[in-house]
């Protein structure tokens, strides 16, 4: 006799997918708002309810396995479809997310972000702002945005701190610096705090530039490294594909850490939600 298939929870098939989608468990659980070992838990749930093993770990690795594969995208399709039976109940009122991104910070895993944004409340209508962190966090105290992903600049200490990745000297590989001329620098305009902290740095290390570029957003500033006009000081996430880290072999200074942090007032728990997967999806993109 064949026996009934047990039914599945779908909290469990929700904690899969994140795992699968971020490679992790610690970054499910942050976005789920629980514990690893409550996403663990979930997963073997899950696993013994299927009657195989869906992920393989390692102490540094979560990958899919075969059966894991398999069943990821109807596992998708199952939350979709749980989805629109609860909107078809009770449809939720149209809502908006403004939110402001750094351009120092948006790299190129933005479309998987705002997929992500997507996915998690398919009726949310999602603005992204690309801008310079000043320009966007003076945004956010006026009200304009709902939230902002940006630099943390100058004294504040305000904003949940997302990663801190390393900002280096970059240029096009075939760039070279002629003896005895200032170094030639390509850079976002005034007052970008990336570029101030570069020429301070320079200044302090008595080594003479001058500017030969002034970009209005990265993608700009990465034309010009990979045009070979000079060196622009950057997170490594954001160079243009080409582009080599030329710091050490022109003897600049090493520059700090760039901390990306999120800022947000929403009150609305599904946006609020919604920021956590982004801020989570973020921290995994991030190189350690």
């Amino acid at each position: 006799m064949t026996l009934p298939l047990r039914a599945i929870d779908l909290d469990t098939v929700q904690a899969f997918v994140w795992v699968a989608d971020l490679g992790s468990f610690t970054r499910a659980a942050e976005t789920l708002d629980t514990s690893q070992a409550a996403i663990s838990l979930k997963l073997k749930r899950l696993e013994d309810r299927l009657g195989c093993r869906l992920l393989e770990r390692t102490p540094r690795h979560v990958r899919l396995s075969p059966e894991g594969e398999s069943f990821l995208a109807p596992a998708r399709d199952l939350l979709a479809a749980h989805a629109r039976a609860l909107s078809g109940i009770a449809p939720a009122p149209p809502r908006r997310l403004v939110l402001g991104i750094s351009d120092h910070v948006a790299g190129p895993e933005l479309p998987g972000l705002v997929a992500r944004l997507a996915a998690t409340d398919p009726g949310l209508v999602i603005e992204v702002r690309i801008g310079p962190s000043r320009d966007l966090g003076a945004a956010f105290d006026r009200g304009e945005v709902d939230a902002v992903i940006v630099r943390r600049e100058g004294e504040r200490r305000d904003g949940r701190l997302l990663a801190e990745e390393r900002v280096g000297w970059f240029a096009a590989s075939t760039w070279r610096r002629r003896p005895g001329e200032p170094l030639r620098l390509a850079t976002l305009a005034a007052p970008c705090g990336v570029r101030a902290v570069a020429t301070r740095a320079l200044d302090a290390a008595g080594i003479p530039w001058t500017e030969v570029f002034v970009g209005g957003g990265v993608l700009a500033l990465g034309a010009a490294i990979s045009a070979g006009l000079g060196v622009a000081a950057l997170a490594g996430r954001v160079t243009p594909a080409g582009a080599v880290e030329v710091g050490e072999s022109l003897g600049l200074p090493p520059l700090p850490a760039s901390q990306v942090v999120l800022r947000t007032r929403l009150a609305d728990a599904r946006a609020r939600e919604a920021l956590r997967v982004v801020g989570s999806a973020f921290r995994s993109a991030i190189p350690r």
